[in-house]
């Protein structure tokens, strides 16, 4: 799910995105009035009730709040990972919802990077190889790839770890790792969902200082995080409660 160069360009928008308000000039991120229900144990769930958020280009957001507040579904549907069902999910200029999966495949290709909590990192292949295949399943040329591969490997401290296993590394490196790989493509967004929660304490730092220098590098980012701690050290807070977003805390 990361950025390619050359891919085949977007259809034509559907009818219905054709009378949606035009791209805002300078916004990662805009949602209005998202909507998103989902079925559990025959009861329906409502995960998200009319979502309105604007992320600015180079911006560190945080999205924090209970298990069950919708962070999550959020982060998911700005992926194109979920499906919202009602309401526009713009993303760096280009509506997403009601995409067809082949489309939203090339789109994450090129704009979005994923880190998870838990690293999901090929144990069995190098810290470079976790890199460069993504590269080249996106398109890259293996060359291309691996030369940024070890370019980020340098930048975040891991390029002695070059040919160990993810298994060999620790807890904050293996992050460091994750985050290395939803970067190889330059993405336009980089969308973390509890990047600390595996972590110890100080593996969290380590993190969160290395979040900073991203965005204080032009990254935007946008992080879910049930920890206030971790929240902030963002520039700007979002908090949710059943579904919806509260008034924001601005840095």
């Amino acid at each position: 799910m990361q950025l390619v160069d050359h891919i085949t360009p977007a259809r034509q928008p559907s009818a219905d995105s054709v009378t949606a308000p035009p791209p805002v000039p300078g916004l990662a991120v805009r949602l209005r009035g998202v909507k998103r229900t989902f079925t559990a144990e025959l009861a329906p769930v409502r995960a998200l009730r009319g979502v309105d958020l604007d992320v600015p280009g180079g911006d560190f957001l945080a999205v924090m709040g209970p298990s069950g507040s919708g962070k999550s579904t959020l982060l998911n549907i700005v992926a194109g990972l979920d499906p919202a069902d009602e309401g526009s999910v713009e993303v760096a200029g280009e509506r997403v919802d009601g995409r067809h999966e082949n489309h939203l495949a090339r789109f994450r290709r090129r704009h979005i990077g994923l880190v998870f909590q838990f690293f999901n990192l090929l144990d069995g292949v190098s810290a470079l190889d976790n890199l460069i295949m993504p590269g080249v399943l996106a398109g890259l040329r293996r060359t291309a790839a691996e030369a940024r591969a070890r370019d980020l490997l340098d930048l975040l401290g891991l390029a002695d770890r070059t040919h160990r296993v993810p298994a060999v590394l620790s807890g904050g490196q293996r992050q460091r790792l994750a985050i290395a790989r939803a970067l190889v493509n330059r993405p336009t967004l980089l969308l973390a969902d509890e990047p600390t929660g595996a972590l110890d304490s100080e593996g969290g730092v380590e993190i969160l200082e290395l979040f900073r220098r991203l965005h204080h590098d032009g990254q935007t980012i946008v992080m879910v995080t049930h920890s206030a701690d971790v929240a902030a050290g963002a520039r700007r807070v979002v908090r949710m409660r059943d579904g919806r977003i509260e008034p924001e805390q601005t840095r």
